[in-house]
C-alpha cells in the first residue's frame, strides 16, 4: 500500500475481518488501544488457530500523552503453580506439515500453560481505552454468531495443523467441514475448507459474557472453574488456583538505538526482543550494509553474507550467554559491549569471501501506536466444552521449554520469541511492527527493520523482500536461487536450504507508519500469512 492521507489511523493485521474490526473502532471514536483490544477479541473468530482466549500475547503501547513512556503488557501464558508426574498427564507428539518441512509439537490437556489473554485485554481496557467492552466485542461476537468465509491462509493453516483440530469431536464441530471438501494442500478435510462459513456461537456467547462480567469470569469465576475441571479430568496440569492467582505483568520495553532510529520491543524475560538488540548492535559494530564488497552494493539490497553471518553468531550467542537455558542474567550477558565485542572481532576477521502466532499493529491520528503479538501455540487439541476456543500447548513448544518437556519451573512467566516492537524516526515517525513464526520472529522482525534503516526501502518492499533465517546450523533462504547469492554464501553457512517462493515459514511481518507532521499513514499486511492492512 502507497503512503496515503488518513483521518482516523491505519491498521495492519493477519486477516481482513480483524483489520475490518480496528478501522470501525477508530472511527467510532476509539483510540488504537480500542481498536487493538477490537482486533484481538476478533482475531480469536477468524485466526482460530493462532489467537485464542486460551493464549497470550504481548501489547506494546506507546500513548500521544506520553510518548517517551511506552510499556509493554506481557499477558503470556504462565507455568503451572503444580507439576503432575508425566504418567498422570495426555501429552502426545503430532506433526504439523509446511510443504518444505516439517515440525513436531506436543498437544493434550498435559500442554497447557496458564492463559493470560482476558486478563491482558482487561487491563488494557482499564489502563488505555475509552470505549466501553461491548463497544470493543460487539462485532467479533457478530461474526462468531454469523460466521466467517475460510481464506486461503486459514484454509493452509487447518491442512497444517489437522492432527490437532480434527481430533476432538468439539473440535470438528466447531470447525469441521461437513461435505466432505478437501483443504488447499490437497489432503482430504475434516476441517472447514476454502470459502466454508465458519461460525461460533459459544465463542460469540464467550465475549458477550466478557463484556459484562470481565476478566474475573476467567481469573474466578464460571470459566476458572470450568478450565480446572477439564485440566483435573483429561491429564493437565491447571487448577483453578493458577487462574485466580494470574497476574499480567507492565515492563519497560527494551530500547536500542539503530541508524538513527530508536526501537522499542520486547524485554526479557522474553528472547525475542534480546536477540533482535544483540544483532541490531553486532550490525551496527560491523558496519553492516557498508562494506564495498556487499552482495548487491552497499545500501542497495541485503548483504546476504554478512547478514548470514550476524544470524549465525546470533543463533551461537543464545546459546553462550546462557539465554537459552533461561539464566537470569543472560539478557546482561548478551548486551554486554564485551561479549557482543567478541562477536564483534569474529565476523570482520573472517575472510571477505555465512510457529502459530499473529500479530496486530495500529497507530490513530493522535499518535498513540499499539503493537500486538498473540498466540496459541498451535492448540492442545482440545476445546473447553461449550466455550468455542481451544486451549494453548505452549508446555509443549520445544522453543519455549529448553530445559526438555515437564521439566519446567512451577509458576513462573514463560519466555517467547515474540516481539512486538516500534520505531521511532525523526518527524515524529512512528511505526509499529511484529511478526508470527515461532523462531523465525526474530529473524523477520530484523530484516524488516534493516530493509528500512539500512536499505532505504519502503514499507512494503521492507516487508515482501526475501529473507532468511539461520538455525540449526542450517541458512533458510527465500527466494530463487541466485548465482551471486550462491556463491557469497558458499564458505559461510554449513548447510543452505532454498525456498523458491515465499512461505509462512519466514513469519508475517504486520507493519503500519504515521509520519505525524503530513498526517500520512503506510500499512503493509504481509502476504505470507493472510496480511491485510487497511488506512481510515
Amino acid at each position: 500500500m502507497a503512503r496515503k492521507q488518513g483521518t482516523f489511523g491505519a491498521v495492519a493485521a493477519g486477516h481482513e475481518e480483524t483489520a475490518v474490526t480496528a478501522v470501525e473502532v477508530l472511527k467510532a471514536g476509539g483510540n488504537a488501544f480500542d481498536a487493538a483490544v477490537a482486533a484481538m477479541a476478533t482475531a480469536c473468530v477468524t485466526e482460530p488457530v493462532l489467537a485464542s482466549l486460551g493464549g497470550g500475547g504481548f501489547l506494546l503501547a506507546r500513548t500521544a500523552s506520553a510518548p517517551g513512556e511506552a510499556v509493554l503488557y506481557d499477558f503470556f501464558t504462565q507455568t503451572p503453580k503444580n507439576r503432575r508426574s508425566r504418567d498422570e498427564i495426555e501429552f502426545f507428539p503430532v506433526l504439523a506439515d509446511f510443504g518444505t518441512a516439517t515440525q513436531e509439537f506436543h498437544i493434550g490437556a498435559g500442554a497447557c500453560a496458564t492463559p493470560g489473554m482476558a486478563a491482558g485485554m482487561s487491563m488494557i481496557q482499564h489502563d488505555l481505552c475509552r470505549m466501553a467492552p461491548m463497544d470493543h466485542f460487539s462485532r467479533a461476537i457478530g461474526l462468531a454468531r454469523n460466521g466467517v468465509r475460510v481464506n486461503d491462509f486459514q484454509s493452509f493453516l487447518f491442512g497444517v495443523v489437522s492432527a490437532i483440530y480434527d481430533r476432538d469431536p468439539e473440535s470438528i464441530a466447531c470447525f469441521g467441514d461437513s461435505h466432505n471438501a478437501r483443504n488447499t494442500n490437497g489432503a482430504p478435510a475434516k476441517l472447514a475448507p476454502l470459502g466454508a462459513l465458519m461460525q461460533n456461537p459459544d465463542l460469540g456467547a464467550t465475549l458477550a459474557a466478557m463484556a459484562h462480567e470481565g476478566c474475573q469470569l476467567f481469573s474466578h469465576g464460571e470459566i476458572a472453574s470450568e478450565i480446572g475441571d477439564f485440566s483435573r479430568d483429561h491429564g493437565g496440569h491447571l487448577s483453578k488456583e493458577d487462574l485466580a492467582g494470574y497476574r499480567v505483568e507492565k515492563r519497560a520495553p527494551l530500547c536500542i538505538d539503530y541508524k538513527g532510529a530508536r526501537i522499542l520491543t520486547n524485554p526479557a524475560p522474553s528472547t525475542g526482543g534480546l536477540l533482535i538488540a544483540f544483532a541490531l548492535r553486532l550490525m551496527e559494530k560491523t558496519g553492516y550494509g557498508q562494506h564495498e564488497d556487499a552482495v548487491g552494493g552497499a545500501g542497495e539490497v541485503p548483504d546476504h553474507k554478512a547478514l548470514a553471518q550476524i544470524m549465525a553468531a546470533t543463533n551461537r550467542a543464545r546459546v553462550e550467554s546462557g539465554l537459552s537455558d533461561l539464566h537470569e542474567t543472560a539478557g546482561e550477558t548478551l548486551l554486554d559491549a564485551d561479549f557482543l565485542t567478541t562477536y564483534e572481532a569474529e565476523i570482520l576477521g573472517r575472510p571477505q569471501a555465512p510457529r502459530g502466532t499473529t500479530h496486530i499493529s495500529i497507530v490513530d491520528a493522535a499518535g498513540n501506536a499499539a503493537s500486538v503479538t498473540l498466540s496459541n501455540g498451535e492448540g492442545c487439541g482440545r476445546m473447553l466444552p461449550g466455550r468455542g476456543f481451544m486451549l494453548n500447548n505452549m508446555l509443549g513448544e520445544e522453543d519455549i521449554n529448553p530445559l526438555g518437556f515437564n521439566a519446567w519451573a512451577e509458576d513462573v512467566r514463560l519466555c517467547s520469541m515474540m516481539s512486538p516492537s516500534l520505531m521511532l524516526e525523526d518527524r515524529d515517525v512512528v511505526t509499529a511492527l511484529g511478526s508470527g513464526g515461532s523462531n523465525r520472529i526474530r529473524t523477520a522482525v530484523l530484516q524488516v527493520i534493516s530493509n528500512i534503516l539500512d536499505n532505504g526501502m519502503d514499507m512494503a518492499n521492507a516487508v515482501c523482500s526475501p529473507r532468511m533465517h539461520y538455525e540449526n546450523g542450517v541458512l533458510n533462504i527465500e527466494g530463487p536461487r541466485l548465482p551471486e547469492v550462491v556463491q557469497a554464501l558458499a564458505s559461510t553457512v554449513e548447510s543452505a536450504l532454498y525456498w523458491e517462493q515465499p512461505n509462512l515459514f519466514f513469519g508475517g511481518v504486520h507493519a503500519v507508519q504515521h509520519i505525524a507532521d503530513q498526517q500520512t499513514y503506510d500499512a503493509i499486511g504481509d502476504p505470507r500469512r493472510g496480511g491485510h492492512a487497511l488506512v481510515a
